[in-house]
């Protein structure tokens, strides 16, 4: 067993400030948290002093796999699947190098999110945890559709959504609105599904217990989604043809429903609106603030993977994301619970992630410093467990390590 020493552990949840505590792991789970000296013995005792300790960030929307570059006519990718693989595999290690212990891939073709998945829990390989929705469900020629996931009407839906899960996808993923990165798909102010075609993929999901993250930009298809049901809405811009326009009534919709909404808030948003212009990013970010203060329940996802505006949107740029929610006024301990207790709970996994709990997956990151005071002190990590086996140690210079 390892106790694991700070100046503050934070177990996630807003207030829970342990001030010299500590956590005991063995092997994978975590056994107890608590002030320093509360654990016993152990056969290690690693001692952070000047650290905080706190559960490992959960990334709610990334692409480890993105491909954009298909032939509409030959329906080809230039990149064969094994080339695909091994870059997903450096995006994974990418990740979990900033702190990101579990991320929900939202979109993947040929089921390769799940090899990737599996080689990373078998030891194979680095990444953080999985959670997988392989195909995303995209009408023909829509957003994304050439991951495989195509289907029109409502059996074409449950066939797509039952070969997914048959698959072994933790979750499913439908395309409810349009998109902005698929050349001749519908842009984001239109439908793809309505509220009936939505449902069927949450009645396919709920068979085997998982839940349904839908990309909805367009004002319809956000509320068709709240009406489904789904677990997680996407983006949630309220697109329209003249670009953001916050609804207060839907919003409104979304809050009273408890659905949870990932607005993908990433680290090269202020680098976008220095190349793009003021206006629509702001529109956008004053939405997600809006959306605060209407009460809907929101969670960290960067939507990692994409490039945004031309920009790269690098799977180790998480943190720079949450320094943005900063920047838009939330404070640092509501950011801490939407990037970890929030977010694991979003994506399915609450109860094993998320929180620094007795039986809980030792998923955890030491970082120098005080995120409570300074967000951006979650970019000095000095340690990264995932299940307990360290994946990242930036600075050991600045631990000491002594056996009991």
């Amino acid at each position: 067993m390892r106790i694991i020493r700070a100046a503050k552990v934070l177990t996630g949840r807003p207030g829970e400030v342990i001030a010299d505590g500590e956590v005991l792991v063995d092997g994978p789970r975590v056994v107890s948290v608590g002030p320093r000296g509360s654990a016993g013995e152990a056969d290690e005792v690693l001692d952070l002093p000047g650290h905080t300790v706190l559960p490992g960030l959960v990334d709610a929307h990334v692409h480890l796999g993105f491909d954009d570059k298909v032939d509409p006519v030959t329906r080809r990718s230039p990149e064969s699947d094994h080339h695909l693989l091994l870059r997903m595999a450096e995006n994974a290690r990418k990740l979990v190098s900033a702190g990101v212990t579990t991320a929900r891939d939202l979109g993947a073709r040929g089921f390769l999110d799940l090899a990737l998945r599996d080689a990373i829990e078998e030891g194979l390989t680095v990444g953080p945890h999985l959670v997988a929705a392989t195909r995303p469900i995209t009408i023909t020629g829509g957003h994304c559709w050439y991951m495989g996931g195509e289907a029109d009407d409502e059996p074409a839906i449950r066939r797509v959504a039952r070969e997914n899960l048959r698959a072994g996808a933790d979750c499913l993923k439908v395309m409810a609105s349009g998109g902005q990165m698929t050349p001749g798909a519908p842009p984001s102010w239109v439908p793809q599904y309505g509220t009936e075609q939505l449902r069927v993929v949450v009645e396919e999901a709920a068979t085997r217990g998982k839940g349904v993250a839908a990309h909805a930009h367009a004002h319809a298809a956000i509320r068709s989604s709240v009406e489904a049901g789904v677990t997680t809405i996407e983006h949630c811009t309220f697109f329209t043809p003249s670009g953001h326009r916050y609804d207060a009534k839907l919003a409104d919709l979304v809050a009273a429903s408890g659905t949870y909404v990932c607005p993908t808030v990433h680290g090269v948003f202020w680098r976008i609106r220095e190349v793009h212009g003021e206006e629509m990013l702001d529109t956008w970010l004053a939405g997600i603030s809006a959306m605060r203060e209407a009460g809907v329940r929101q969670i960290a996802g960067t939507d990692s993977g994409f490039a945004v505006g031309g920009i790269e949107n690098r799977t180790d740029g998480y943190v720079g994301g949450l320094e943005v929610f900063a920047m838009a006024g939330y404070g640092n301990a509501e950011i801490i619970e939407l990037a970890t207790v929030l977010a694991a709970d979003a994506c399915g996994v609450g109860e094993v992630a998320g929180s620094l709990d007795p039986g809980k997956r030792a998923d955890l990151i030491a970082v120098a410093g005080d995120p409570l005071e300074r967000i951006s002190d979650l970019h000095n990590l000095s340690l990264v467990l995932v299940s307990g086996r360290s994946v990242g140690q930036a600075d050991v210079d600045t631990v000491t390590s002594s056996v009991g």
